[in-house]
């Protein structure tokens, strides 16, 4: 107990007396009113409209990759990429067992089958040398595809997550899946904001992935968006998530059985008017994080998780590492009977009953870091005064 009344005492510090603290909440300014209002007056409300151009250039401009195409939320920009990158069903995707469950169910969508690897304790990302190291052990190239010499199934893909916000080790797992001849898909839904080697994320993918959900960095409500430098693709996802209907001024002409996940207007509109405070909310994340890290830098039995400094993260949340799940599950009991919403880590995708029997490499970290991992409140506004 002296552990949990320590943290609580630090929380208690940091934090404001205003009971309850959500782990991360949306902030909104008189800009959003003005832009929301604009497009009720003008009467464009769904998947047609300026604000969905707009936010889609800004994105576009603020990321430095050409091509974005807003989505309904990020789990449909995700599924997209999982089409336009060619997984079909029977296949298996690589992808990190510590992540949220919406980056595993598209693959599911898709009738493929998720292939489970670790991550390493830095970035939270994919475990470039464990990744490479377990490829090496039971893959095998055939005909140009990468196949699993267990099931024999192709391996069509890997997808990376950037997790809590923190930028993976994109240049060497983007040589891996050129050397195994796999797709790279992003899965940036939390890393809006995060630059590594001078490239935002998003930028070593074939195909990328952004979420705008209310507990994002910014939020268009619900929302997401596929990013990629490839026009064709970009063409394709377009086509694809606007029910690919035929250009025409009268007619209803379709040419393949396709989605209605374009982002509408209305939502565009609340997301111009977060992305232009964009620059402001990572100022106030990193005092965030900065004050976490100085308040919690004396006590001796915890941790926390820091980005590495090659890394502009966008510090999406805050990671402290207890040291064992038994004093996590003390301090969860106790904040939240406090009304400070602490939240463990996502149960890893291997120990959800759906995703029990899908092939994976040993994950000693991921569980690990989901035994004793406990995300702080993180809100922008946290942080006090203007950035």
């Amino acid at each position: 107990m002296a552990l949990t009344e320590s943290i609580l005492d630090i929380l208690r510090e940091l934090l404001p007396a205003q009971r309850p603290i959500a782990l991360h909440e949306p902030a909104f300014t008189e800009a959003e009113k003005r832009l929301v209002d604009d497009c009720l007056d003008s009467g464009w409300v769904s998947s047609v409209g300026k604000y969905v151009d707009r936010f889609e250039e800004q994105l576009s401009e603020y990321t430095e990759i050409p091509h974005t195409i807003a989505t309904v939320n990020g789990t449909a920009a995700l599924h997209t990429c999982l089409i336009l990158a060619g997984v079909q069903p029977g296949d298996e995707v690589l992808m990190p067992a510590l992540t949220f469950i919406g980056s595993a169910n598209p693959v599911a969508y898709q009738g493929a089958i998720p292939h489970f690897v670790d991550c390493e304790t830095e970035t939270l990302g994919v475990d470039p040398q464990g990744l490479n190291d377990y490829l090496a052990e039971i893959s095998e190239q055939r005909d140009d595809t990468c196949f699993n010499k267990t099931t024999g199934r192709p391996i069509r893909a890997l997808m990376v997550v950037h997790v809590l916000g923190h930028p993976a080790r994109m240049a060497e797992l983007a040589e891996i899946a050129a050397r195994y001849r796999l797709v790279l898909i992003e899965d940036a839904a939390e890393s809006l904001g995060s630059w590594r080697d001078g490239q935002h994320t998003g930028s070593w993918g074939q195909l990328s992935a952004l979420s705008f959900n209310g507990n994002k960095i910014i939020t268009s409500g619900g929302g997401g968006a596929i990013l990629t430098r490839d026009p064709e693709l970009a063409q394709r996802a377009r086509h694809l998530t606007t029910t690919a209907k035929q250009p025409h001024p009268w007619a209803f002409e379709h040419d393949a059985i396709a989605y209605n996940y374009r982002l509408p207007n209305i939502n565009a509109a609340l997301g111009c008017a977060q992305l232009e405070q964009l620059p402001q909310r990572l100022t106030q994340k990193r005092r965030l994080a900065d004050h976490y890290r100085e308040a919690f830098a004396p006590l001796n039995d915890v941790q926390l998780q820091v980005a590495p400094e090659v890394c502009h993260s966008n510090h999406w949340l805050n990671l402290l590492l207890l040291p064992n799940r038994e004093e996590r599950d003390r301090l969860l009991d106790a904040a939240h009977a406090e009304k400070i919403l602490l939240r463990p880590f996502w149960t890893p995708l291997h120990q959800q009953p759906m995703f029990a029997d899908a092939p994976r490499m040993s994950l000693a970290n991921s569980e690990d870091l989901f035994a004793r991992g406990v995300c702080l409140p993180s809100s922008a506004q946290l942080a006090g005064g203007q950035a």
